[in-house]
């Protein structure tokens, strides 16, 4: 058997993505997307065969090994087709395009997905794993490429036909009229839809699998502020225990931190190993958010942000900037197999006494809980998080001697914006200045590194380029996290930052005629049609954020464009939203912020001072995230801030002075940061 480096590679050895790469000894004649695997299409009049995955993805693992690196169908799909291999991470709107299809004319989707396509792109045929073998209901993958073959030989003009209904039905929106415009309601009534499913046991919502969903999360703890006291109270109590349960059952790395994917059982025990960014970063808002909500007294909500934050700096700072973006489930073949233990490796590791007590506190067993008799650790014991933290140093430490699972190093967008933003609302609270500097650099790294030769943002940093023209997502995730590290302080040109980049959100991604945000920019590469942002899921639905970050920023600026931009879009999302009020939490918070508007505490003072300090630490722990806190020396004027919220506020008794204000209406002027309360129920 030869080694990696001496099998022949196809064409995707020349790409930076981890994921392209990983297929680069495939004997597939693999293209990656674009205009060369269109035109040899046509060419050749052959269907596209497009193949999309991501690298973290255990069964993306499992189709290759099993048809991809088969010969027999590697050259079944070389004859018939023109293969092409996409990386949904790197190309979130071609996946888009493809999973809407997918879900639609087969009620679920997933990855790796398999679509075909005509020569230009359209689908009229598609699913996700397919085995080697029938299975469970299942054709075998070449019998699937065989039928597809004679159909678009056999049965062209149908198939034709139906590419092009497919294109119109996916362009097209769900038609109705929301019964009332969308605001506070609909926050309501998404938490409401929420609860219902809620598993009061052990945490989070619905049975297995069972995903953390930060955005759902961060929907209940917005509606706090919205819902009757009762109501309230409950939402927070399993706000609470979720976030517990997450932190010391299986979903946590209860050895090295961070979370994992999901888990595939109800009770958080068993994850589906992968580690994602983008879930580290939303988690990192959750846990400070309820922290905050909880009286900032929790030391059981604050021990997980460390131990995640300990972990991304050790596996996933790249050294050139940015965080990598996920590490697999799998390695030497098997998942999980990096993170499991069995009771002799805990004995070896921390002999027999000390790893004993180490097995009952963390439930390693003979019979162990996962495959092969291993044990997926889980911290049964939940003692005070100080015990055991010798223990599990040592662990990490033996683990390290493991062959890691791998790590995909290309740097995106969308996911280190999360993570700055996470970085911030922690650091801020916290008072963690190492945090608020990672927030600083992040953001600095997107912002600056991250562009293309025309300035504009990009999607992918990999191999020392970035490329992929930015989405949606990336300028809706980098606006967010410009204004929240503007309100933790860590400098005035954050606001001047996201006021420019707002500018460019509205100018490219805004259709007047569609009184709507599409997922990419208008100066895109042209698709089969534009697509718009999916709905909220492990990640933001990016117009819904967008619309979010634009409220926020309309407030701050005094940019009432920006704020008509954000309302056309909520109403024209209105429907969406009555209809599934829990599929679209994002467009709810938007919607509740609009109507409430934003508040802003206005600290006027010197910067340095202490009692400025206070008074601006003070008003982020009392107002909600999405509020604004400006600190300002008297008698100055921060680039980008609408004057209006500094005239007639002075540091009265040239005292550091802070007023809380919403629109037209402001706090009397306090000293005292105990006195600063925020305006009506936003707490």
């Amino acid at each position: 058997m030869h080694a990696a480096s001496d099998r022949p590679t196809n064409r995707l050895a020349h790409e930076s993505s981890a994921y392209l790469r990983q297929h680069m000894h495939n004997p597939v004649d693999w293209h990656p997307w674009g205009a060369d695997a269109i035109a040899r299409a046509r060419a050749e009049d052959k269907p596209l065969l497009v193949s999309i995955g991501y690298s973290a993805c255990h069964w993306c693992h499992v189709m290759e090994r099993e048809s991809f690196e088969d010969a027999a169908t590697a050259a079944k799909m070389n004859e018939l087709f023109v293969p092409v291999k996409v990386d949904r991470e790197e190309r979130p709107d071609v996946d888009r395009i493809y999973m809407d299809f997918v879900v639609r004319t087969t009620g679920h989707g997933g990855w790796p997905m398999t679509v075909f396509c005509t020569p230009d792109g359209r689908p009229f045929y598609g699913g996700t794993y397919y085995p080697p073998e029938p299975r469970h209901g299942l054709p075998s993958f070449r019998e699937l490429l065989d039928a597809i073959a004679r159909a678009w030989t056999s049965q062209r003009s149908e198939v034709e036909q139906s590419a092009a209904q497919v294109v119109s039905q996916l362009a097209r929106r769900p038609q109705g009229v929301a019964s009332n415009p969308p605001g506070a309601h609909s926050l309501v009534a998404a938490a409401g839809a929420l609860l219902q499913s809620a598993d009061r046991a052990h945490g989070g919502f619905g049975t297995a699998p069972k995903f953390p969903t930060p955005t759902t999360l961060e929907a209940l703890l917005a509606a706090l502020d919205v819902v009757p006291d009762d109501a309230a109270e409950d939402a927070l109590a399993h706000l609470v225990v979720t976030c517990r349960e997450m932190a010391r059952r299986g979903l946590f790395d209860q050895v090295g931190g961070g979370f994992h994917r999901y888990c595939v059982d109800a009770e958080w025990t068993i994850p589906h190993f992968e580690k994602m960014l983008y879930d580290q970063g939303q988690l990192l808002r959750v846990y400070a958010e309820v922290w905050r909500r909880t009286g900032c007294e929790d030391g059981e909500l604050v021990w997980p942000i460390h131990e995640t934050v300990a972990y991304l700096r050790r596996e996933m700072a790249a050294p050139d900037g940015g965080w990598y973006a996920s590490q697999d489930a799998d390695s030497e073949g098997e998942e999980g197999k990096f993170y499991v233990w069995t009771p002799q490796q805990v004995k070896e590791a921390l002999g027999a006494e000390r790893g004993e007590a180490f097995r009952a506190a963390y439930g390693v067993t003979a019979g162990g809980n996962f495959e092969h008799g291993t044990t997926q650790l889980v911290d049964l014991a939940r003692r005070p998080r100080a015990e055991f933290a010798a223990e599990r140093a040592e662990l990490l430490a033996v683990r390290a001697g493991r062959v890691p699972p791998a790590t995909d190093r290309k740097r995106v967008a969308s996911w280190n914006a999360w993570l700055a933003s996470g970085l911030a609302r922690a650091g801020s609270l916290l008072g963690d200045d190492a945090m608020l500097a990672d927030a600083v650099a992040t953001a600095d790294f997107v912002a600056t590194r991250m562009r293309d030769a025309e300035g504009r943002l990009t999607h992918v940093f990999d191999e020392g380029r970035a490329h992929v023209r930015g989405f949606l997502e990336d300028e809706a995730g980098l606006l967010e996290a410009l204004l929240d590290l503007h309100r933790a302080g860590a400098g005035e040109r954050f606001l001047a930052d996201a006021a420019a980049l707002a500018e460019d959100l509205v100018a490219r991604f805004f259709d007047p005629d569609e009184n709507d945000l599409f997922l990419t920019a208008s100066d895109g590469e042209p698709l089969v049609h534009r697509p718009r942002a999916e709905p909220d899921g492990a990640t933001p639905n990016a117009a819904g954020a967008a619309a979010l970050a634009l409220v926020r920023a309309a407030a701050l600026t005094g940019r009432s464009d920006w704020e008509q931009v954000a309302l056309r879009v909520l109403r024209t999302n209105a429907y969406l939203v009555e209809r599934a009020p829990a599929a679209f939490p994002s467009f709810a918070r938007a919607a509740a912020l609009a109507e409430r508007g934003v508040s802003v505490a206005v600290v006027v003072g010197d910067a340095v001072d202490p009692a400025t300090r206070a008074l601006a630490a003070q008003a982020r722990r009392v107002l909600a995230p999405e509020d604004g806190v400006v600190v300002a020396a008297p008698g100055a004027q921060p680039a980008a801030l609408d004057p209006a919220w500094l005239a007639g506020r002075d540091a009265i008794g040239g005292r550091a002075t802070a007023y809380v204000c919403r629109g037209t209406t402001c706090s009397l002027p306090v000293h005292d940061p105990d006195a600063l309360a925020p305006l009506g129920r936003n707490a």
